[in-house]
């Protein structure tokens, strides 16, 4: 790429902007003199893609600068003073505020010094959004050019910006590198997957292109018939959201062929009234699906985006339809930056619309740990939103998958303290019913203050979305006595390591891997809910499958468990105590069928007499599933045994054997063996299983669990 493709992308700017970004790009030029990228090739086209990038936003001439300048004080070590001396404090503050966002790793670190860098970046984005625009160029060029990096760099850049930087893209509207950043990623992370998805959508690429072109030029006679002048091409779907749909579709048991989008058509006129004429017209010509027309131009998408989107029926095959003005279509490609003009010197910004950008500033100031600044923006920010209703036609904003308890807190903490009930469209609803775009909640609340539920934190209960509701409950139950959360935390953690098996370390060590800095508060911290009993079993997990030794290289046995010291040995899974992947381990030498791993505290290993037969074991490459026993106590009703049976499909789990006995006063005792990949999923599993109605304890068979006794040593 040269300076002259740059040049004619920029040609909307001033002649003075024109000098500005010329004098940059020589400056630039000189500084990356003799500097080679990883890939080999000068140095210099970097800066220069991302200039580009930012010129197809149509960006300010101080952008393009920076653009250009942004790696010229880190990588050739001049001086910011020395920018700002040569280009105005405008564009040394843009190139020291992307420097700083490039020596913030996202990736890579401890959760907390990874949501320390998010805040900065999010508080960056907040006071200045082309730092942003900048920075999202920069990682586009840098996932085009990621092939000339070691594969696992290749991965934890890919899964970085999967996570921050393609949502980031989103939520500003930009569309063009959205879709890019995400193929990028996709094409690193699951390169099968990408390679499978590439290879159906080419199957029949050239047959659905001639099928759009036929379709367009159709519309484009219908609409002139009907006095309405249009622009209308098809619309390339890309691999990343089609491999969504099918993994969504699929968990419907629908098929590839069902996706309604991979047909598509956009039609761009000149005026809103217009964009309604051009659907009537496509109505007409063909029956569109049911629950398949989004009017977003009515209720435009948080982050700015305006469209009419229907799917039809269409010679058979399914077809979905945009259609938009062409300020909206800019709107769309380009999101805020599209607004983000400089022109002339008028300065024109959009922040002010960007409800959610200031409600960034606000939280900030509102979470006390950086690691649920980012929980919230990953979960209330960063993820699609839907538009309800008030019972006085007011419209709240709420993240998709929110909940009447999200809403109530959303509204007012001490209505959310004080929820007892919720009705949704007049309808009595559960209080973690899902919320739906246009629904009308109305909250029912007590009339004197009685505080949230602890149940409310439980994940897997799913009663609140949003982190902004989480963090509300858990300062709550912050509030109240520490004794009290102290003890509550210790029953709530004896119950979670009893349900899964598991033999814990010391409080001691326990606070120290949550970072609390003594065993009361940690417990205390469990007690109000900042630290759940499923986290501690998950980190407890994670814990035991860290390598503790390297082994010599082997064939991984058909378990997934290595045996330490020996050569290949033919390894099974006691029955006897079912150990699973987290579970402390150790083999026993039997006379004739290899090595039978145990875990550490079953009754076999604790009373064998020969010690000398037991080797040490650790789980390697895991297999896909272990058996584990599970002990379920309830009251006895019709469809009980349906029910659990229906949480366990769901997890996508496999019941192997189960066996129902009645007992004394209307009780059942249900045994089941089922396979499990891990303790995760068991967790959850059991977790979810003592939701379900009439169950009063779901555990792992013969379990007893750790004990933390009555005292806290300090």
């Amino acid at each position: 790429m040269d300076f002259e493709v740059f040049r004619e992308k920029a040609s909307y700017l001033s002649g003075e902007g024109l000098a500005l970004v010329e004098k940059a790009y020589e400056y630039a030029q000189d500084c990356h003199q003799g500097q080679q990228r990883e890939s080999g090739g000068p140095y210099l086209e970097h800066p220069l893609a991302v200039a580009v990038t930012l010129a197809e936003l149509a960006l300010d001439a101080s952008s393009l600068a920076a653009g250009l300048l942004h790696d010229v004080s880190e990588d050739c070590g001049i001086p910011m003073e020395e920018i700002e001396a040569r280009f105005g404090e405008d564009i040394a503050r843009l190139v020291d505020g992307v420097t700083k966002l490039s020596r913030l790793p996202l990736a890579r670190l401890e959760k907390e010094e990874q949501a320390e860098n998010l805040r900065k970046l999010l508080v960056a984005m907040a006071q200045d959004l082309r730092v942003v625009f900048i920075k999202l160029a920069d990682r586009l060029h840098n996932m085009k050019s990621l092939q000339a990096l070691p594969p696992q760099r290749q991965k934890s850049i890919s899964q970085e910006t999967m996570e921050v930087f393609a949502p980031l893209a989103h939520r500003l509207g930009i569309w063009q590198m959205k879709w890019q950043l995400e193929d990028l990623a996709f094409s690193y992370l699951e390169p099968e997957e990408y390679s499978r998805v590439a290879e159906l959508v080419d199957q029949r690429r050239a047959q659905r292109e001639a099928l759009v072109s036929q379709i367009a030029q159709k519309i484009r006679e219908e609409l002139g018939k009907a006095g309405l002048e249009a622009e209308v091409s098809g619309r390339p779907k890309h691999l990343y959201s089609i491999f969504q749909k099918m993994k969504k579709y699929s968990a419907q048991g629908r098929d590839f062929s069902d996706i309604h989008d991979l047909l598509a058509v956009r039609i761009i006129v000149n005026t809103e009234p217009e964009c309604y004429g051009a659907l009537g017209v496509i109505h007409s010509l063909w029956h569109p699906f049911p629950g398949e027309f989004d009017d977003y131009i009515a209720n435009p998408k948080p982050n700015g985006y305006q469209s009419l989107h229907t799917a039809v029926m269409c010679q058979g095959a399914p077809l979905e339809i945009q259609v938009r003005t062409r300020e909206m279509h800019r709107m769309a490609e380009y999101g805020v930056a599209s607004h983000w003009g400089y022109k002339e010197g008028r300065k024109v910004s959009f922040q002010d619309r960007m409800v959610w950008l200031r409600q960034l500033l606000e939280w900030q100031r509102e979470f006390s740990r950086a690691e649920e600044l980012v929980d919230a923006v990953k979960t209330d920010i960063f993820q699609d939103q839907v538009f309800v209703f008030t019972p006085k036609g007011e419209v709240k904003e709420l993240p998709q998958g929110a909940t009447p308890l999200d809403f109530a807190y959303r509204i007012h903490t001490e209505l959310g303290q004080r929820c007892v009930g919720a009705k949704v469209n007049g309808r009595l609803v559960p209080l973690n019913y899902t919320l739906k775009m246009g629904d009308t909640v109305e909250v029912l609340a007590a009339k004197r203050p009685r505080g949230p539920s602890r149940d409310w934190l439980n994940l897997e209960l799913g009663y609140v979305k949003t982190s902004q509701a989480r963090e509300k409950i858990k300062q709550w139950f912050k509030r109240q006595e520490r004794q009290e959360n102290i003890e509550r935390g210790r029953a709530l953690l004896e119950k979670e390591m009893k349900r899964l098996g598991l033999v814990p370390p010391s409080l001691e060590e326990l606070a120290r891997l949550f970072g609390q800095e003594g065993p009361e508060d940690f417990l205390a911290a469990i007690g109000y809910g900042a630290i759940t009993p499923h986290q501690v079993a998950l980190k407890l997990d994670s814990q035991e499958e860290k390598p503790r030794l390297v082994a010599p290289a082997r064939r991984p046995s058909t378990t997934g468990i290595q045996v330490l010291g020996v050569g290949d040995l033919l390894t099974r899974l006691a029955n006897c105590c079912q150990p699973l992947p987290g579970d402390p381990i150790v083999g026993y030498i039997t006379r004739s069928r290899g090595v039978t791993v145990h875990r550490l505290d079953c009754y076999n290993i604790l009373h064998e007499d020969e010690k000398e037969r037991l080797v040490p074991v650790e789980w390697g490459e895991r297999a896909e599933f272990y058996p584990v026993s599970i002990h379920v106590e309830g009251w006895d009703r019709v469809g009980l045994l349906r029910d659990i049976s229906t949480v366990v499909a769901e997890e996508k789990m496999n019941i192997t054997s189960a066996s129902v006995s009645e007992g004394d006063s209307n009780t059942s005792s249900i045994n089941l063996i089922v396979e499990t990949r891990d303790m995760t999923q068991l967790s959850r599993l059991l977790a979810r299983i003592e939701g379900v109605r009439g169950v009063t304890s779901a555990l792992r068979s013969g379990d007893k669990g750790g004990s933390f006794g009555n005292k806290v040593s300090s």
